[in-house]
């Protein structure tokens, strides 16, 4: 399947209609429940974000652990503005033409790391399809200004597939982030249709690269349920993830952002998210978050401080 960087993609697509005009997403069962971020945090932390022009994911995607997180003092940062060049149907980041790269951006996501003195910092992206290098080298610099203005403060880059290019991917690599994360989000069969500019093939040489480009930082990736997968397709995906290297596993419900995204098929039973979570580990996996509310960044600061030899080597 895999040949350099050349990649093919032969998933074969169904067809998941928008919601009906004026219908809302499904009754959300009594295991989820979103907590109400901390008013006062989030206010003071927006504040902190807009001063430096800024834009977080917690923000842009409607993440429903930002209340949990934002209430604790942290946040991921969105870098490469806040504009998307595909159009993912299950995403509320907004589709079009990104303005250019601000190469400024990078200094000023260090200061904010440095001035909430964290010790984890999480960085990701919007996808920039119209650059070659996919805006990689903002992913560097950003690594590498972090470490100068916070030392001990681990790293954990969430970045998009670049193509399929081992030469973008490359350039993040060569920074040594201690964790580096790129969600399939899907099974394949619905791949063309969930995130229809996106290839399964580009993220699984995303993935199996970056642990050969860097063997010492950790692999992770995530992946949705409820938008009409099969728990064999959950579980054949889960395989692969561990064939391709990955260490790190999370698995989260689908939640409709707006009635014009893909429409929740199914919610998950918890019992379910369990038996994955199983299922995960059996496979190899050093570590397992399987729960409805999962997100891409949830417990990532107690990951890296439990499975990483490289913060240990320099915190």
């Amino acid at each position: 399947m895999i040949e350099g960087d050349t990649v093919k993609h032969t998933n074969r697509s169904i067809e998941l209609k928008p919601s009906p005009a004026g219908s809302r997403p499904k009754r959300r069962p009594e295991w989820i429940r979103i907590k109400k971020p901390s008013e006062e945090m989030v206010a003071t932390l927006r504040r902190m974000m807009r001063s430096k022009a800024l834009h977080t994911v917690c923000e842009e995607a409607r993440c429903p652990n930002m209340g949990e997180c934002w209430g604790s003092g942290t946040a991921t940062f969105l870098m490469m503005g806040d504009t998307c060049t595909r159009a993912c149907r299950f995403c509320d980041v907004k589709t079009g033409r990104p303005k250019p790269l601000d190469w400024l951006e990078p200094e000023r996501v260090a200061r904010a790391v440095q001035a909430m003195d964290l010790r984890h910092a999480v960085i990701t992206s919007v996808n920039r399809d119209e650059r070659k290098d996919g805006g990689a080298p903002i992913f560097a610099m950003v690594i590498q200004r972090i470490r100068e203005l916070q030392p001990g403060c681990s790293v954990e880059v969430l970045i998009p597939d670049f193509k399929g290019s081992r030469e973008a991917l490359s350039i993040v690599m060569d920074a040594h982030p201690e964790v580096l994360n790129h969600n399939v989000e899907t099974v394949p069969r619905l791949f063309s249709t969930v995130q229809p500019q996106s290839r399964y093939a580009w993220s699984e040489v995303t993935l199996r690269n970056a642990k050969d480009l860097d063997p010492e930082a950790l692999t992770k990736s995530g992946i949705m349920v409820g938008l009409g997968e099969t728990m064999d397709e959950v579980k054949e995906t889960i395989s692969d993830l561990r064939s391709w290297g990955v260490q790190i596993l999370t698995i989260g419900q689908y939640l409709q952002p707006t009635r014009h995204h893909i429409p929740i098929d199914r919610y998950y039973r918890m019992e379910e998210f369990e038996e994955l979570e199983k299922y995960a580990y059996d496979l190899g996996f050093e570590w397992v978050e399987s729960n409805p509310l999962v997100r891409s960044s949830y417990h990532a600061a107690e990951q890296v401080r439990t499975l990483s030899k490289r913060h240990a080597e320099i915190s």
